[in-house]
C-alpha cells in the first residue's frame, strides 16, 4: 500500500550538511527580490568552499563574495537596486578575489537556465550578437541555422546545476509551492535545472491550503522537483518576499555601509548579525529595528 507522498521537512543546516566543496549551487530570486538568505546565510557558517555560484546576483553573491567561498561567478548583473553596485562583490571584483567570472546578458542567462531545463547542451538565440559578452567569454560558440545558412545565433551553453535554493512564500510538507507576489523570478527554471532544489518558505501549509488565497496558477513548484522544504520565517530578510514583507532599507543601508567601509566596519557588522545562527540573526534584526524606530 502506498504511503503517499513524502515529508520533505528539513531545517537549513540539513541543507548545508547536503552539499559539498565544489558543486555548482543556482540562487534563485532576483537581485533584493526574494532570496534564500537563511540558507545563504547557513551556508556563511559552514566550511563549504570552491563554489560555482549561479544567480541573479544581490547580497546572496556579495555575503558568499565577501566570505570567500565563491570560485565561480555566473552572473548577468549583482545589485541591490537602490545600492546599484552590490558593495561587496565590487570589493571582490576590484580586489580579484572571485578566480573565475562568467558575465552574461540577463536573455541568454535565462536561456542558459532553460537549455539545462530541457537536458539540452545548449539552445540558440540571438542576444550576445555584437557584444562584448562573446569578447570577454571568447569560448561561448556561435552556430549559423540550418534552415538558413545566413544567419548566425549563439549558441548558449547549458547552465546546469548540482543544486538549487529558492525561496517562496508558502510552500506544503512535500515539496509543492507557490509564490503569492508579482513575479516567479524564473525560480521554477532554477529547479528544473538542477538535479536537487530546496525550497524555503515563509510558512508551511497544508497542500489544499496552498491555492486558498491564490490561484492555483501561481503553484510554481512541484513536489516532483523539490528535495527538501525548509520553514523560514522571514527568511528572505533582508530581499523582499511580498506581500509577507518588502525590503528592509534600513538594514540594506547599514549593510551597505558596513560593506563599502574598513575592515573594521564589516567585522562589526558581520560579528553583530552573521556571527550566530538564524535565530541569533533574526533576534539581532528585531533589535536593529527598534533601535531604529
Amino acid at each position: 500500500m502506498s504511503k503517499g507522498p513524502r515529508d520533505k521537512r528539513m531545517t537549513t543546516d540539513q541543507v548545508v550538511a547536503e552539499l559539498r566543496d565544489g558543486m555548482t549551487i543556482g540562487i534563485g530570486g532576483w537581485g533584493p527580490r526574494r532570496k534564500p538568505m537563511a540558507l545563504v546565510r547557513a551556508i556563511l557558517r559552514s566550511d563549504l568552499k570552491d563554489l560555482t555560484i549561479v544567480s541573479w546576483g544581490g547580497a546572496d553573491v556579495g555575503l558568499l563574495a565577501r566570505a570567500g567561498k565563491i570560485r565561480k561567478l555566473v552572473f548577468a548583473f549583482v545589485s541591490l537596486d537602490s545600492v546599484p553596485l552590490e558593495p561587496n562583490f565590487q570589493k571582490a571584483r576590484q580586489e580579484g578575489t572571485i578566480p573565475e567570472l562568467v558575465e552574461l546578458d540577463e536573455g541568454m542567462f535565462q536561456t542558459g537556465l532553460r537549455a539545462a531545463a530541457q537536458r539540452l547542451p545548449f539552445l540558440p538565440m540571438r542576444a550576445g550578437l555584437g557584444s562584448d559578452v562573446l569578447v570577454n567569454q571568447p569560448w561561448i560558440k556561435t552556430v549559423t541555422s540550418p534552415y538558413d545558412d545566413r544567419e548566425e545565433l549563439v549558441a548558449v551553453p547549458a547552465l546546469d546545476l548540482d543544486v538549487a535554493l529558492v525561496h517562496l512564500n508558502r510552500a506544503d510538507q512535500h515539496g509543492n509551492a507557490t509564490y503569492l507576489g508579482p513575479d516567479p523570478y524564473f525560480d521554477d527554471l532554477f529547479a528544473m535545472a538542477a538535479e536537487r532544489t530546496y525550497v524555503s518558505c515563509e510558512q508551511v501549509v497544508d497542500t489544499a491550503g496552498l491555492t486558498v488565497d491564490t490561484p492555483v496558477q501561481r503553484l510554481l513548484l512541484s513536489r516532483m522537483m523539490v528535495s527538501g522544504v525548509v520553514e523560514t520565517p522571514n527568511g528572505a530578510h533582508f530581499t523582499t518576499c511580498t506581500p509577507d514583507y518588502e525590503r528592509d532599507e534600513r538594514f540594506q543601508r547599514a549593510y551597505g555601509a558596513a560593506a563599502g567601509g574598513s575592515d573594521e566596519d564589516w567585522a562589526a557588522f558581520h560579528d553583530r548579525f552573521l556571527a550566530g545562527d538564524e535565530a541569533a540573526y533574526q533576534a539581532a534584526v528585531r533589535q536593529f529595528g527598534e533601535e531604529q524606530a
